[in-house]
């Protein structure tokens, strides 16, 4: 195996009783590499990291770490750590005591157990704190210091499940960062697991989306976002308008196709799938999509419609506009918004092709 496959999953599945948990997934992670599992509560992604960890057993399927079939090791016996949601640090201990925890069998001598803590803490940016308790510290210093206990045994395979979430926004934010860069200064392989897309798309070097089990696309965050392959994968990563669209006709990658109230057009697409006369859904961003108050054509498809509602977030305005013979508005996203753009009034959208995308239905 290459440093490619460091990870290699091939066609675990894991059923409790009548409930598949994981289908027949098959996935390789890279050396080094920051993989997130991403995807609504009980699509299978903890059930993966708890089978790399070794607290589960697959149904079926192997998994191999570093050329060593794990799949029926014990979790001692792997070349990985875990990192947990509520961080499982012992109250009752100080901080150093906590970090050495997970080496007091490996018969270190006192000064390489204080040198592998040190370095840990050193790792988290929290020299210093050797003697604190649980109580004394805030948040994102627990958080650090799960962390530092679990790199202190110098894992090949860091396993994160969902250790921002019980974070403030703003400390969850400033901790992305933070752990972004630690891995990159380590130089370890992270597996993450999430549901919150913005902690996915902000720090992994690839993406798995799962839902039911399934992983229905993996990528690096950009192309995950630009060119999802199905709805479900659009509709959970972003803000995003699907209109109803049928092909008229398919010549090699150019698709010409009818979408509900912005007519025919040809598209470009990479999808060998698709066949004339199917019935499938095309894909707009919000941000892509320019809103103004003249009748100004200005990109490939101009139209008029109504503005229905508008959302204020900061830096960035939403807007939703009534499209005459759709049932859903259609959302814009702007950091400028004219004068005249408010509830009730006329206004024109103009969509480029280049931003429109092809997604199959099924």
């Amino acid at each position: 195996m290459t440093d490619k496959e460091f990870i290699k999953i091939q066609n675990v599945s894991k059923n409790f009783e009548d409930v598949v948990a994981v289908d027949n997934i098959s996935v390789d992670i890279a050396r080094g590499e920051f993989f997130s599992l991403l995807g609504p509560s009980g699509c299978g992604k903890t059930t993966i990291l708890r089978i790399l960890a070794g607290f589960e057993y697959p149904s079926s399927g192997s998994v191999f770490i570093d050329n060593l079939d794990v799949t029926d090791i014990t979790p001692n016996l792997r070349p990985t750590n875990m990192v947990f949601q509520n961080y499982a640090i012992f109250p009752h201990i100080n901080v150093k005591r906590n970090i050495e925890f997970g080496l007091r069998k490996e018969k270190l001598s006192k000064d390489e157990l204080d040198e592998r803590v040190q370095n840990a803490l050193k790792m988290v940016q929290l020299e210093g704190y050797e003697d604190r308790f649980s109580n004394q510290l805030s948040g994102g210093q627990r958080q650090r210091i799960a962390l530092a206990r679990a790199l202190v045994k110098q894992p090949k395979v860091l396993l994160l499940d969902e250790p921002l979430g019980a974070l403030d926004k703003k400390l969850r934010e400033e901790m992305q960062l933070e752990l972004r860069n630690l891995q990159r200064s380590v130089g370890i392989t992270f597996i993450f697991v999430t549901h919150d897309q913005e902690e996915a798309m902000t720090m992994s070097d690839r993406v798995a989306v799962m839902n039911k089990g399934k992983i229905l696309q993996i990528s690096p965050p950009r192309d995950l976002y630009d060119n999802p392959k199905n709805l479900f994968v659009g509709d959970f990563i972003g803000q995003i308008n699907f209109l109803d669209t049928q092909i008229v006709k398919i010549e090699g990658n150019i698709a010409k196709v009818l979408i509900n109230k912005l007519g025919e057009h040809e598209l470009v697409t990479n999808n060998n799938n698709l066949s004339q006369n199917e019935s499938i859904v095309c894909a707009i961003r919000p941000e892509t999509i320019i809103i103004s108050k003249t009748n100004e054509k200005i990109s490939d498809i101009c139209i008029k419609g109504v503005i229905a509602n508008t959302s204020f977030y900061g830096n960035m305005t939403y807007i939703y506009v009534k499209i005459e013979g759709l049932s859903k508005p259609i959302m814009v996203s702007t950091s400028d918004v004219h004068d005249g753009l408010s509830h009730n009034s006329d206004c024109y959208l103009n969509i480029h092709l280049k931003d429109i995308r092809i997604i199959q239905k099924n």
